[in-house]
């Protein structure tokens, strides 16, 4: 019977599956168990509806046999109803039923179900498994009652809320959405496009760009979406989350795109329309003595130092780009625009005039990152208009931070994509330069370099020299006098140690115990 599920009733369908591992399975970990699960549940589900409704138009039992209704094949023994009527050896049976799910479908799912340790009881005990099973039966995933897009939606939250309990390793596979949305939005993709993504963690920059033109009422079906993904789980969940979108012209290849790029044709590297990335953060595992003599010509810009490869991702999405309508959005940290050991790969990059627009973002916009990034936005076939010129956007103040998460607004990104559609200076915020400008600043594109912040003159301190120095005076002696009184209170041989700033406060055990905030460490926070 058809019951149209609610979003929220997804969220919490596919949240609380996750609860239950708690007491089992480390936080990062979940995504391992449960997206494979809910993939099962779902290709099950959706094969019962398909049955249903050949039956309903043929009239006849033997139409369910017919290949051709079914988006994939489900043999007989390993349906979701059969696994869970397992008593013992749960995890043996999901197993079996995903490799032969794998098998039956090898041009579309091999591999997709991950290599979990489903078998290991003390990790996942058959009680376990059964509460999972139990909890994955209380709905209905068939098409009717999720459709694609819907279910797609709960699939991207449910990766969002493990990115948030995952803590460190939420980067490789999950990007603030809603800076995907702000380069989409930058890049407009078009119907019939080739779009790539060389470092694709979950496929959302793909997706993102599906559900665009979806927005848009265009034709998006003919789009061909193409990702690599080092990480073996994090491209079996792209490969998930692209079907569970309702996409179906997709190829996802797990490999290392610097060492082994996937894309080939005639020897060369594949060229797309439209790339969106954003690479690893300035890995320094990388073989950079086959980069420095690669066959594919990526290192047409220069050779990145060993302890940075991110102009090793980016030349190889420049290489990638189609030569007349090629186009790409990759996000950086800031040190890309001026770090010193890239100043002559970033010389050369300017000179070939493909960089089109660079826009600042705000601090905290990723998992366990404070750092600010950047949108470098690149460009094959500039217009005329735009030629020797590189809009600078600065947008750091753009950002909203909300009970400890910072996203984009849609008014930032209409305020940001609008800047970037006009294309001329902004008082404070956005700045075209040309190449001259750039190499009179030794190449260095540093957006402050370029876009001054307007200053409000209520808030510019007019004080003289004198009357700042005695106003430190001043707040320096109240410090010291609390500091005394705080101090008189303790009488067990007890020592306050101020901290810069001075506000913080620290009680120490002893006075031999002495600490300094500003003293560097090893990051963490105690």
């Amino acid at each position: 019977m058809s019951k149209r599920i609610t979003l929220e009733e997804l969220k919490s369908y596919l949240w609380n599956s996750a609860i239950l591992l708690r007491t089992n399975i480390d936080a990062g970990s979940y995504k391992q168990y449960i997206f494979p699960l809910l993939f099962f549940k779902r290709i099950s589900d959706v094969w019962d509806e398909e049955c249903n409704n050949a039956i309903a138009e043929y009239g006849d039992e033997e139409a369910v046999f017919f290949p051709e209704i079914h988006r994939f094949a489900l043999p007989t023994g390993h349906h979701w109803s059969e696994v869970r009527e397992a008593s013992e050896n749960v995890g043996v049976e999901i197993v079996n039923a995903f490799r032969s799910i794998e098998r039956a479908n090898a041009d579309k799912l091999m591999g997709v179900f991950g290599d979990g340790a489903w078998t290991n009881k003390n990790r996942l005990p058959d009680e376990l498994l059964k509460d999972l099973i139990e909890h994955f039966s209380t709905l209905t995933l068939s098409i009717e009652n999720c459709p694609e897009d819907e279910l797609g939606q709960g699939y991207e939250y449910l990766i969002r809320k493990f990115a948030d309990d995952s803590g460190h390793t939420a980067q490789e596979f999950y990007t603030n959405r809603t800076v995907v949305h702000l380069m989409t939005e930058l890049l407009k993709p078009q119907s019939g496009e080739a779009i790539y993504d060389p470092t694709c963690g979950s496929a959302g920059m793909l997706i993102s760009s599906i559900a665009y033109l979806k927005e848009q009422g265009k034709e998006w079906r003919n789009v061909k979406i193409y990702g690599q993904e080092i990480n073996a789980l994090t491209s079996a969940i792209a490969r998930m989350n692209l079907f569970l979108h309702g996409v179906k012209d997709f190829e996802i290849v797990n490999d290392d795109t610097l060492t082994t790029p996937a894309f080939i044709e005639h020897g060369q590297l594949m060229q797309f329309d439209m790339i969106l990335a954003n690479p690893p953060y300035s890995i320094s595992q990388w073989n950079r003595e086959a980069f420095a003599a690669d066959k594919y010509g990526r290192n047409v810009l220069g050779t990145p130092p060993q302890g940075r490869a991110d102009y090793a991702f980016f030349q190889h999405i420049l290489k990638s780009l189609n030569p007349q309508t090629g186009r790409c959005a990759i996000l950086f940290p800031h040190g890309v625009l001026f770090r010193a050991e890239e100043s002559s790969m970033r010389e050369k990059l300017i000179k070939l005039d493909l960089v089109e627009c660079i826009i600042g973002l705000g601090a905290n916009l990723f998992y366990n990152a404070p750092m600010e990034a950047c949108i470098v936005i690149c460009r094959t076939n500039k217009a005329a208009a735009r030629r020797g010129q590189v809009l600078m956007i600065n947008a750091v103040n753009d950002v909203t931070r909300k009970n400890a998460y910072s996203y984009l607004e849609d008014a930032h990104i209409k305020k940001i994509a609008n800047a970037y559609e006009k294309y001329v200076d902004i008082d404070g915020f956005a700045k075209v330069i040309t190449i001259a400008d750039a190499e009179s600043n030794n190449f260095s594109l540093n957006i402050p370099l370029y876009v001054r912040e307007v200053v409000d003159e209520e808030l510019v301190d007019s004080r003289t020299v004198d009357e700042c120095a005695t106003a430190w005076l001043d707040s320096a002696f109240e410090m010291r006098t609390a500091y005394a009184d705080l101090k008189s209170h303790f009488d067990d041989g007890k020592v306050i140690y101020v901290f810069e700033p001075p506000e913080l406060l620290m009680v120490a055990e002893s006075t031999e115990e002495v600490y300094d905030a500003g003293s560097g460490g090893d990051g963490d926070e105690d």
